[in-house]
């Protein structure tokens, strides 16, 4: 059972801190009286100025779930390096089973990715990027696998640095 929400939520707490339910799954256990629901939920967080993080978390109530999430996407929240309204470079990623692809684009040329990972760049500010995703298309894995992208990506500064061009 997927749900994706398109209208980002804005926390109470933190005025600037906006999060985004990216997949919902609902799991039943059968048991003498009935069934047993439990929820797991992946949850995207930004503040708006390029830090982006995401939470996973299960519990019994899907409001819990979607609290914790939460929660656990502030934690592991980060800037990465733009080059203007791109990425510095060209980056492949393996994930698990998913494989992803992603590239620079020309200035105008927007988002061009499936709706998790495009999920993802718009909240870490990314606003031209062609991305493919070549492998699985379990959500978490996918956003998994951006997050490790974007961490392997340098910026030019870096990069003259580490070959020692200074």
């Amino acid at each position: 059972m997927t749900k994706q929400n398109d209208t980002p939520k804005k926390d109470k707490g933190d005025s600037e801190i906006v999060e985004k339910v990216l997949y919902v799954n609902r799991c039943a256990k059968v048991v003498k009286g009935g069934r047993k629901f439990s929820f797991s939920a992946l949850i995207l967080v930004c503040d708006g100025k390029g830090k982006v993080g995401y939470g996973f978390a299960k519990a019994n109530e899907l409001t819990d779930a979607i609290r914790k999430g939460g929660e656990a996407g502030r934690k592991h929240m980060r800037s990465y390096p733009l080059d203007n309204t791109t990425i510095p470079h060209e980056v492949f990623v393996e994930w698990d089973g998913a494989k992803l692809l992603l590239k620079p684009a020309p200035e105008g040329a927007g988002v061009i990715a499936g709706s998790q990972v495009r999920a993802v760049l718009e909240m870490a500010g990314i606003k031209d990027i062609m991305a493919k995703s070549l492998g699985s298309n379990n959500p978490l894995n996918q956003v998994k696998a951006v997050f490790k992208a974007l961490s392997k990506l340098m910026s030019k500064d870096q990069i003259r640095k580490m070959r020692g061009q200074a």
